[in-house]
């Protein structure tokens, strides 16, 4: 008998015996038979698991397969020598870069800065083969700022130095070369779309130096954002992974690559994070036929639909991102997207955060057309939008909406515990806005309607229920039409980002607030 059916048969006896014992002594074993019928009929039964399910007996067959491919990274880099502290004469600021400086001066006083001399720093990463020519995928901070990069291969074992070919912050990969002069044992990359939460994966890499370390778990989770940059869509796994093994490979059971080791939860066992296998395909993809990484990009600001956004929308339980801004000449505006639209879907993908809709856009092939699927006052549109190459120098992209004075005097103090006053012709010239755009807001209350619902003092104020207000009167006027108790949909402008917020009118029995027209009056002085 195997050890499995041993195991079996023991539980199985178990079972028995515990049945056995709580059997009233008087019945007899058909009338057991009879109640465990009874029970087990009546009882909800968990689904039974399908024939396709086969627990692992062992990875080792298929980790002799894998092995050859993945390779240890050694980097140097090297750090240039300072001063260790320096002299502070007349009691000015010190000009230090060593934090230890202020320690060494309580001891021995200021004097002359000591020299250190130029130093170098290794460090030990992962990574594996994606073509037989000699390129290896890896993560960008294996191999930022190397000055030698070597690769340790093992069959045969001999260590070669690499070079970068090309890098990515954003995606957190690296692709290096080294020469061979015959092809080397390739990872095939597999499809992380198809991975599924329970699946079994693979971790293979070099934790603290320790070549060639196998770990095993299942997937955790899919689609993580973890704050690490703007196309966070991490695969979490609790297989083994430590520092040493970023870069390296995350098989399935398959032996296919489906992700890439980069990321570990500091105050956690058994949390591991990787880069999904196909945002690592279009990174090799971008790098090898345009020499830098093409991201996609609609030319809108976005912001998150929360169940308070949602309900002074009228969208009720409905998950999307916000369009809260249109760049002139984006692809959105010439697709017609609009201020205030609510993106639920891109290319058949449905959208339920920003950060979703930012790494859908960005992974997109450009130069091809879309289907954008929009809700615009309480209806469905399906916009064609046609997404273009992302400029990756980061500058915002500046609004003509033109330019015009606008001064006024006196200030709003409304019943929203905002206080309000007109643009000045600085505001506008800053903001770029023409005259009739917008109020400003001076004040906010701590205990008004408005409080905590993310207004600051220096907001403008664009739009109250979609329609635009540019005066502290128009704004008053919008409120004032707006029922105690319903919710006011403020679209404002913080800098050159455009957002909403939602606002409850108060009742005239609320606290700290009444429904008496708002008072007018200079800023810091009493109403009059």
């Amino acid at each position: 008998m195997s050890r499995l059916v041993k195991i079996a048969a023991i539980t199985g006896g178990t079972m028995l015996l515990g049945l056995v014992t709580f059997c009233r002594p008087s019945e007899s074993p058909a009338a057991i038979e009879k109640q465990w019928k009874i029970w087990s009929d009546s009882a909800p039964v968990a689904p039974a698991v399908g024939p396709d399910f086969q627990p692992a007996r062992s990875f080792a067959p298929l980790v002799k397969r894998l092995q050859p491919s993945v390779v240890n990274i050694a980097t140097s880099i090297e750090v240039q020598g300072h001063k260790s502290f320096r002299r502070n004469p007349g009691g000015g600021q010190r000009d230090s870069r060593d934090p230890m400086d202020d320690m060494f001066r309580h001891f021995f006083g200021d004097r002359e800065g000591m020299d250190v001399p130029a130093q170098r720093r290794n460090s030990l990463g992962s990574g594996f083969i994606v073509n037989a020519e000699g390129y290896i995928l890896t993560n960008n901070h294996v191999v930022e700022g190397a000055t030698e990069i070597n690769v340790r291969l093992t069959e045969p074992e001999r260590e070669l130095k690499a070079k970068i070919v090309g890098r990515d912050e954003k995606y957190d990969l690296a692709l290096i070369k080294v020469d061979s002069k015959e092809p080397l044992p390739v990872a095939l990359l597999g499809d992380s779309d198809l991975l599924e939460v329970g699946d079994w994966v693979i971790a293979i890499g070099s934790p603290f130096g320790l070549a060639h370390t196998v770990t095993a778990g299942i997937v955790s989770a899919k689609d993580r954002v973890i704050g690490a940059g703007p196309f966070d869509d991490f695969i979490q796994t609790d297989a083994s992974i430590n520092p040493g093994n970023s870069g390296g490979p995350l098989f399935d059971a398959s032996g296919n690559v489906v992700g890439i080791n980069t990321a570990i939860h500091a105050a956690a066992q058994g949390i591991g994070f990787a880069v999904p296998v196909n945002m690592a395909k279009q990174f090799i993809r971008d790098v090898l036929q345009k020499g830098r990484v093409s991201r996609g990009w609609l030319g809108v600001g976005i912001q998150e639909l929360t169940p308070e956004l949602a309900q002074g929308m009228g969208l009720g339980d409905r998950q999307g991102v916000i369009v809260s801004q249109v760049f002139p000449g984006s692809p959105a505006e010439k697709a017609g997207v609009r201020r205030g639209d609510v993106v639920i879907s891109f290319a058949g993908k449905p959208i339920q955060d920003s950060a979703g809709l930012t790494r859908t856009v960005g992974l997109s092939e450009t130069d091809r057309d879309y289907d954008l699927k929009v809700v615009r006052d309480g209806r469905d549109t399906i916009l064609k939008v046609r997404v273009v190459e992302r400029d990756e120098k980061g500058g915002a992209f500046e609004r003509k909406d033109g330019l015009d004075s606008s001064d006024d005097s006196g200030s709003l103090q409304s019943n929203l515990g905002l206080e309000l006053a007109p643009l000045t012709t600085k505001d506008t010239e800053r903001l770029q806005l023409k005259r009739g755009q917008g109020v400003k807001v001076e004040d906010v209350d701590s205990e008004g309607a408005a409080a905590n619902t993310g207004v600051r003092p220096g907001d403008v104020v664009m739009e109250v229920n979609r329609a635009p207000v540019g005066s502290p009167a128009e704004f008053a006027d919008a409120v004032s039409k707006i029922k105690p108790g319903d919710s006011i949909l403020l679209l404002l402008l913080r800098g050159q980002n455009f957002f909403y917020v939602v606002v409850k009118k108060p009742g005239p029995d609320q606290s700290g607030q009444n429904s008496e027209p708002p008072q007018r009056g200079r800023k810091g002085s009493p109403s009059r």
